[in-house]
This record gives C-alpha cells, sequence and structure tokens, in this order.
C-alpha cells in the first residue's frame, strides 16, 4: 500500500467540514498532494447532507460552526449506520481539556 492508498487500493476519502474558506482551501491541498479525495462542507448540516451519501473514510470536523456546529453534527452522523464507525478527528483551535472531553463524548476518536 502506498502513501496516500487505502487497503482496496483507492484514494482515501476525507470530508472536511470547516466553516473558514481559507482554512478550508488551504487543508484540502494539504490532503490533495496526501493523495487524498477531498469532499467539502462549511457547516454542520452539510456535513451531515454529504456523509449520507456514503464512502468516506474519515472525517475532519471543525466543532465551532454557522448553522449546525460540529459537536451536533457529530452525533447527527453516528446516529445513521452508514456513518457510525468513520473516524471523526476533532479540528479547532480550542486546546481545553473540557472541548477535548466534550469531543470525545459525541464520538471524536481524536482531537
Amino acid at each position: 500500500m502506498t502513501q496516500g492508498e487505502t487497503t482496496n487500493g483507492s484514494a482515501p476519502v476525507v470530508m472536511l467540514v470547516e466553516d473558514f474558506r481559507d482554512t478550508r482551501e488551504m487543508m484540502r491541498h494539504m490532503l490533495e498532494t496526501q493523495g487524498c479525495r477531498v469532499v467539502e462542507a462549511s457547516n454542520g448540516q452539510e456535513a451531515i447532507e454529504l456523509s449520507q451519501r456514503g464512502g468516506l473514510d474519515l472525517v475532519l470536523m471543525d466543532l465551532n460552526m454557522p448553522v449546525l456546529d460540529g459537536f451536533n453534527a457529530t452525533l447527527r452522523i453516528r446516529e445513521y449506520e452508514r456513518t457510525r464507525d468513520v473516524p471523526v478527528v476533532a479540528v479547532t483551535a480550542h486546546g481545553t481539556a473540557e472541548f477535548r472531553a466534550a469531543a470525545g463524548a459525541v464520538g471524536c476518536c481524536d482531537y
């Protein structure tokens, strides 16, 4: 298996959930240079809708967003069988123990 390849030989699909366009573009570029295919959402509601299409290998979830925050979006994504086991990593500038614990409580596997 080479860098940027899943066990079935295809590029991993990462959903990037971030409300700031510049940050999303920078992160997308970094992921694409590593061989990932990137699906983008600018808020938690979009993330839920896009996740239901399936095929995701990883979700990078901002926690503070308009419309629906990353905490509630992660809870909702975990409710669906199709996305229940997709790893969700919290991506945030908040480094407090409270935020880390809250992210874990809603189903984020890393912070």
